[in-house]
């Protein structure tokens, strides 16, 4: 073992006179232990809710549309066109309309979505989520059936409605008379529920057949071409070389931007605690300081008989350096491994439970990525071995006649 190795740790664990020396260190060590455990945990919260709002947005949301100012008269041969783009996996047509949904004990406002049956489960996890009936049933089997309706769950219930009852829809496009533009009202059977676990669109989305969208919003063609891509990241760039392959008359854009302000407020929230729970491990480095300088002071007698030994300035630099970065070493390790163990326990479980009302999810998911785990490991070790320079520096100009003169 080297020999600033092995006066370091003798230091570390010094017992019996020196026990107060030792209890310094494992402060310091616990200090930098409980920050890096809290920024760990802090940052796998952060990502976990990311990517679980991530996961439910485009489970009901596609990840290019498509639009052509001019209209889309011939959709299919749209989609044939789109689907023949490398990266594109799923296409299909769609129209957006907004109502007042009533049914015989409520009512409320919806975001009616007209879809075709065959082609949407190629897109989104509509046909995947569905708690009660199927996508098949929204086209009327014959002209004296109602038209179907597919409304999320949290919505049935706000309702009071279930599948095979009766809604009505009030739309703003409706019939000419003597007073104006008249409401019109459409009645629907409602064939289905579903459930993403993304409470916006739960309570306030409900899928028609292609021809029922149209008449809801007032559109006689196709409005967008929805697509799914195999690298939901490659999103972007996908969706600029369509627009230029494709011509001016193609408006595309990707769900980034659909969703821009959500995710840029969840950035902001991960950097602020991250930065807020990282002034934790710079208190924890202070400690470090605090106990070198006090174990320098302690040590004062020490320094003076092993320099008068032929120890060189670069020796006593070394212990103390050796010291500093062992506490900081220990303590981030043991800190990482707690709250990755912490994280894992607490998303396998679902311990914290929180309203989906208000947060869109029903629970606090955490989950750590490995290069987020690698850089809170670096960078507080990196912090602890700055935090050494300054006593370090100090016991190694240390002079010896002085220290020696009064003992």
């Amino acid at each position: 073992m080297p020999f600033e190795l092995q006066v370091a740790l003798r230091y570390l664990l010094a017992k019996r006179r020196q026990v107060f020396i030792s209890v310094i260190s494992l402060v310091s060590t616990a200090g930098v232990t409980v920050g890096v455990m809290a920024l760990v945990i802090a940052l796998a919260l952060m990502t976990g809710l990311q990517q679980e709002l991530q996961a439910r947005i485009l489970g009901s949301s596609a990840h290019i549309f498509v639009w052509k100012p001019a209209g889309i008269e011939d959709y299919r041969a749209e989609i044939a066109k789109l689907r023949a783009v490398p990266g594109v996996i799923g296409a299909a047509p769609a129209v957006q309309g907004k109502a007042m949904i009533t049914s015989a004990s409520g009512e409320g406002f919806i975001q009616v979505k007209g879809i075709d049956p065959q082609l949407e489960g190629s897109v989104t996890d509509i046909g995947r989520v569905l708690t009660d009936g199927s996508l098949d049933q929204l086209t009327p089997k014959s002209d004296d059936e109602f038209p179907g309706i597919v409304i999320g769950k949290d919505l049935a219930g706000s309702l009071g409605a279930l599948p095979g009852d009766m809604v009505a829809l009030l739309t703003p496009n409706g019939s000419l008379t003597p007073m104006g533009v008249m409401p019109r009202q459409r009645r629907f059977k409602v064939v289905g529920t579903f459930r993403l676990g993304l409470y916006e669109v739960d309570m306030s989305t409900g899928f028609v057949s292609l021809e029922s969208g149209m008449l809801i919003a007032g559109k006689d063609q196709v409005e967008h071409i929805e697509l799914k891509v195999a690298d939901v990241y490659a999103a972007p760039e996908m969706a600029d070389q369509i627009a230029v392959d494709f011509g001016s008359e193609y408006v595309t854009q990707d769900w980034g931007d659909m969703n821009k302000q959500l995710y840029s407020a969840l950035l902001l929230e991960k950097i602020g605690m991250g930065i807020g729970i990282g002034l934790i491990v710079m208190v924890a480095a202070l400690n470090i300081v605090a106990s070198l300088i006090l174990l320098v002071m302690e040590k004062t007698r020490d320094i003076a008989i092993l320099k008068t030994m032929g120890a060189s300035a670069r020796s006593i630099t070394m212990i103390f350096l050796l010291q500093g970065t062992i506490i900081g070493v220990v303590g981030t390790l043991v800190g990482a491994a707690a709250g990755t163990a912490v994280s894992y326990l607490l998303d396998r479980y679902r311990v914290i439970t929180i309203p989906s009302d208000v947060y869109q999810v029903s629970y606090l998911p955490f989950k750590l990525l490995p290069w987020d785990l690698f850089f809170i490991v670096i960078g507080a070790i990196l912090v602890c071995f700055v935090a050494t320079l300054y006593p370090s520096r100090q016991a190694a100009r240390l002079d010896p006649a002085q220290a020696l003169r009064y003992e």
